[in-house]
């Protein structure tokens, strides 16, 4: 009997990076350790957002989603001891993915790496930023230019390098649909590819178009996933082929790594997770033809907040159970020439085909931001709709509610908390790291840095001559914003009132008796402090209280403290609501009431919603804070009416 030859497993990966570049590189070798194949980097928002840590927009945010890298000797502690050369890399980083791959390349540099051997991925999508995540700094065709010249640079210099990662996991978060999700994605993507077309020669394009990747989600209904990442396979087959010529077919392959679905984890019996998790991790790895080539998982307590070292172990753990003790990886595709799966994945293509002949005859991914923003916050709209309602059911959150404590919530709450000392010990660090270059040599870097960008150059070597003459973070963007300035995406919430009024004539109704009694319109303005730009909740909240009648004002994400309280002033508001998801809650709302007090509008209610943890609810609360919510708060019209009892008077209430 002859031995089944088995494919090669996924790459393993686990999404991780908090504290400090010292803390997270510890973390790192622990996790190789224990069989994790690939590193897979998470940075913190100043770092994504191309500020340094004592940047006055970074107070509260510094080394809390991710690790902050501000310069080269941070990115030397971040890998030290791990030979780059052996290792593959996935970096989720964006706005700043020039400047962090260029400091990886010069450390790696400095271990004495062959740099055209360097393996790995900077995911580098600008266009999902402006739709669904918010962590852009410039406007999106100087963006999209940068985006080519990463991409440019490797082709010559980093060959097996991924340059650019075409990110569909955040459509998914924002609410997209699958058809939504296949043809923004692959919009990007022909976006991308049509701006790198005229960089190179001819017969170099193909090539060129086999080395970008895809980041994709995975939600819970695992069959439509499957066959979404089918059509996926398929799609960027037709389009590479008819509309690039792109002749060989290993060009052409769908290469992508996968985070499965991370909206969906519950605060509710968050032990559940764990079974969510694994379902979705099926829809990318089930089918041979559309399966991922690299796969992280969350862990089980992300809806809670930071997940420990153990917690991400588990989630590696499945992926190995899956990879080495199932015989999954011993067979050809199950599902070719199932006649239900070949329906769903051609009803998925044609609706996504019908979507992208929409978009191109818009002029294209970057000409349809604004449109395909809108449609992404009214499609979340619907899915928080069918949630509240009970149309979509959520196990632990609007059905089999009651529940025994969980016993992997312990009295911490079951999550890591990084130490607020971290924030002072990396400024700290980054003014040291300041006192002791060679000043000259850094602002001579940076002039070499802005003549290149001005006049249109490939700006990687300037930027890597740059990190190795020791520039920091905020240093390298600050120049892109002088040459290209900056950018406010759109928000996707119009002020006029939506077709989704259904079932709020009630609310709709004590909102008019509170305005008539106010002598205006309920007016509800929302704000996102800090630099978290995940802004669906905040979306939700705007969309559903214009919905319900009021006056909303939502000028969209990353704004400081202060722009809070002036936007306060100018629009004079009944009631506040501020969103902070990053677990910056703490010094930002301290922040934001003591402004609002010492300005003469301390009168005004203030909401806050988040992953606030039960103690750090109560800390708010103490601050003066009117409500806390946090993600187990999913009944949208139960929050409007507290809006309308914040503003109530007794008179009005009698009624």
């Amino acid at each position: 009997m002859t031995e089944t030859k088995k494919d090669r497993p996924w790459l393993i990966r686990t999404y991780a990076g908090h504290s400090t570049a010292k803390a997270s590189n510890a973390l790192y070798r622990g996790n190789l350790a224990k069989g994790q194949t690939g590193l897979s980097v998470a940075f913190d928002l100043p770092t994504q957002t191309g500020y340094d840590s004592d940047h006055e927009l970074a107070r509260g945010e510094v080394g809390k989603v991710g690790v902050p890298v501000c310069h080269l000797g941070d990115m030397r502690a971040l890998f030290d001891q791990i030979p780059l050369e052996q290792m593959n890399t996935s970096m989720t980083i964006n706005a700043t993915a020039p400047w962090l791959l260029s400091l990886y390349i010069a450390v790696a540099e400095e271990q004495g790496a062959d740099i055209s051997k360097l393996q790995g991925t900077v995911q580098n999508d600008l266009i999902k930023e402006y739709l669904s995540r918010g962590t852009y700094v410039c406007p999106p065709k100087p963006s999209l230019k940068m985006i080519a010249d990463v991409a440019e640079y490797c082709y010559t210099n980093v060959p097996k390098w991924n340059p650019m990662n075409v990110c569909s996991y955040h459509l998914q978060e924002a609410g997209a649909t699958p058809e939504q999700e296949l043809a923004f994605a692959l919009a990007t993507g022909i976006a991308v590819l049509d701006a790198l077309q005229p960089r190179v020669k001819p017969e170099d394009f193909p090539a060129l178009c086999g080395r970008i990747s895809f980041f994709v989600n995975a939600g819970i209904r695992f069959v439509t996933e499957m066959c979404k990442m089918r059509a996926f396979v398929d799609l960027w087959d037709e389009i590479l082929l008819e509309r690039y010529g792109v002749e060989d077919a290993k060009f052409r392959r769908f290469r992508y790594g996968v985070q499965v679905n991370s909206l969906g984890l519950t605060e509710q019996q968050p032990e559940n997770n764990v079974y969510r998790i694994l379902i979705e991790m099926l829809a990318v790895t089930l089918s041979k033809k559309a399966r991922a080539r690299a796969v992280q998982l969350p862990a089980w307590n992300e809806a809670l907040g930071l997940p420990r070292p153990w917690d991400q172990q588990w989630s590696m753990r499945m992926q190995q159970i899956m990879a080495f003790e199932t015989d999954l990886l011993e067979y050809g595709d199950l599902f070719d020439g199932n006649p239900v799966v070949d329906a769903k994945v051609e009803a998925l293509k044609n609706g996504a085909r019908a979507e992208l002949a929409n978009l191109d005859s818009m002029g294209g991914a970057i000409a349809a931001i604004e449109y395909m923003k809108g449609r992404l916050v009214e499609s979340n709209a619907d899915r928080v709709n069918a949630i509240e309602r009970g149309e979509t059911v959520v196990v632990g959150v609007n059905k089999y509610t009651e529940s025994e404590p969980s016993p992997l919530v312990d009295s911490e709450g079951g999550i890591m908390v990084v130490d607020p000392a971290v924030e002072a010990e990396q400024i700290e660090r980054l003014s040291a790291w300041r006192a002791e270059r060679d000043e000259a040599a850094v602002q001579q870097a940076l002039e070499a840095l802005r003549t290149a960008a001005a006049a249109g150059e490939n700006v990687m070597p300037a930027s890597i001559a740059a990190a190795k003459a020791g520039a920091t973070t905020g240093e390298w963007a600050g120049v892109m914003r002088v040459v290209h300035g900056e950018y406010r995406g759109p928000t996707g919430v119009a002020r006029a009132v939506s077709n989704k009024t259904e079932g709020l004539d009630d609310i709709r109704e004590a909102v008019d008796a509170v305005s008539d009694k106010l002598g205006r319109r309920l007016k509800f303005m929302v704000g996102k402090p800090g630099l978290d730009g995940h802004s669906n909740g905040a979306e939700q909240i705007a969309f559903r209280a214009r919905d319900c009648g009021m006056d909303i004002s939502y000028e969209g994400i990353r704004l400081s403290p202060q722009q809070i309280v002036d936007a306060a002033r100018a629009e004079d508001p009944h009631v506040i609501g501020l969103s902070i998801l990053s677990g910056s809650h703490i010094p930002l709302i301290r922040d934001v009431m003591e402004r609002l007090r010492s300005e003469g509008l301390g009168h005004i209610p203030v909401m806050v919603g988040g992953i606030i943890p039960d103690e750090d609810a109560k800390t708010l609360l103490s601050f003066g804070v009117a409500r806390v919510y946090t993600p187990k708060d999913f009944e949208l019209n139960r929050i409007m009416m507290d809006i309308v009892h914040l503003v109530d008077t007794p008179s009005v209430a009698a009624e």
